[in-house]
This record gives C-alpha cells, sequence and structure tokens, in this order.
C-alpha cells in the first residue's frame, strides 16, 4: 500500500464524485423535479457542479439556478420531495464506479482494513447504489447526511465512525474528492486523500491541500 498508509485501521470513503459517478442519476431527477414544478431543467453540467452537501442544498441550488433567487422554504421543501421520490425509483441505473476504485476497495478488504462510507448523500439511497454495483459486502456500514445530526465538512460522522471501531483518529484515513471531505477528515485527525475527478464546485480539490492527491484509487493499494 502506499506508505502514507502504513499504520492505518481504518479507511473511509466518500461515495458520490469518490468511489462512483452518480451525477448521471443524480441530474435525471434534479430534472424531474423541476418539471414537477414547470421549471426549466438544469441538465447534467450543472448539477456536476451543484452536488456535494446533501440532497435538499443540491435542490435549493437547482431551484436558484431556474428561478434567479433563492427559493421560498416551503417550495424547496416541496421540490425535494418530488426529488426524492423521483431519485427512490432510479437510484442507480446510470450510476458506475470510477476506474481503481474497485481495485481500491478489493485491496483493502484483502489487507483486513475495514471499510466503511460517509456520505451527504441520504442514507437511503446509499445501500441500494451499493448492492446494485456489487461491493456492498466490502464494507462495514455506512452514514449518510441525514443519519446524525451533524454533517461533512463536521468532523462528527468521522469521529463517530472511530469511536465505533476503537481506532485513534492517526491511524484511520478519509479519501474524498471535495473541500468538504478533506476540511472533516483534518478536524477528525484522519490522513487525508483526495481524487481530482470527482464533484468539488467546479474548484480543483488540490487547492484543500490533502495530504495525498491521487489519479486513481488504484494508486493506494
Amino acid at each position: 500500500m502506499h506508505h502514507l498508509l502504513d499504520g492505518v485501521h481504518l479507511a473511509v470513503f466518500d461515495l458520490d464524485g469518490t468511489l462512483v459517478d452518480s451525477v448521471p442519476d443524480l441530474a435525471a431527477a434534479v430534472d424531474a423535479a423541476l418539471q414537477e414544478v414547470a421549471l426549466p431543467v438544469a441538465g447534467e453540467a450543472k448539477v456536476r457542479d451543484w452536488v456535494g452537501n446533501g440532497s435538499r442544498v443540491l435542490i435549493e441550488r437547482a431551484l436558484a439556478d431556474a428561478l434567479g433567487e433563492e427559493p421560498g422554504e416551503a417550495f424547496a421543501a416541496a421540490t425535494h420531495e418530488h426529488f426524492l421520490r423521483w431519485y427512490a425509483s432510479h437510484p442507480c441505473e446510470h450510476t458506475r464506479l470510477y476506474p481503481g476504485a474497485l481495485e481500491a476497495i478489493k485491496g483493502f478488504w484483502a489487507r483486513g482494513i475495514p471499510q466503511y462510507i460517509v456520505t451527504n448523500k441520504p442514507e437511503a439511497f446509499v445501500c441500494p447504489i451499493l448492492e446494485t454495483l456489487g461491493i456492498n459486502g466490502y464494507f462495514e456500514g455506512w452514514l449518510g447526511g441525514d443519519s446524525l445530526t451533524r454533517r461533512k465538512p463536521d468532523p462528527a460522522p468521522l469521529l463517530h465512525v472511530s469511536q465505533r471501531f476503537g481506532v485513534e483518529p492517526a491511524q484511520a484515513v478519509m479519501i474524498g474528492d471535495s473541500r468538504h471531505d478533506i476540511a472533516a477528515g483534518r478536524a477528525a485527525g484522519f490522513r487525508t486523500v483526495a481524487v481530482p475527478y470527482g464533484y468539488n464546485h467546479g474548484e480543483p480539490v488540490a487547492a484543500s491541500q490533502p495530504d495525498l492527491l491521487v489519479e486513481s484509487l488504484a494508486q493506494l493499494v
């Protein structure tokens, strides 16, 4: 394994933009929700810059773009419900693993290092995606953005996982694609690894100064 991972006893992965490219399905759900409220669709390119802070924020960004102003609370909530219903029925039609992701997952698993997912995606959507892609068995569990009272970039989810496994933060690694992942990992005292191909609001994730930047997760193992 990469020398940065020497002594690591827990690997925490982000999901969207790190292990999987989920934007095609997310964009379809966003566009379906916008159509439900008689607004023009956003399209996949815009959605790529909006994801990363959970589904409610995603919808708020889509509505603000379509309306030219911030949406009202009730309107955003109703549109979010449309999104959730659509996405629940189409969570993994076009979502795919990134090249190198499966090699990394299998590499950690072969070495007996527990793997966990911490994502800002609603928890209910995580398992169906992992099952469809055939990788759920490699993970000890997962937390979504609605699993705890706080989510990334807050370190609370990462500390929750490290405490569950009795692993010191310094012996754990957070692997993600965005500044939220790196900020959460750093605040939790984890080592941090970033990939440049994911969703970081159009900004280079290198600017967040992760401990390691790899072009492919396969480089870790």
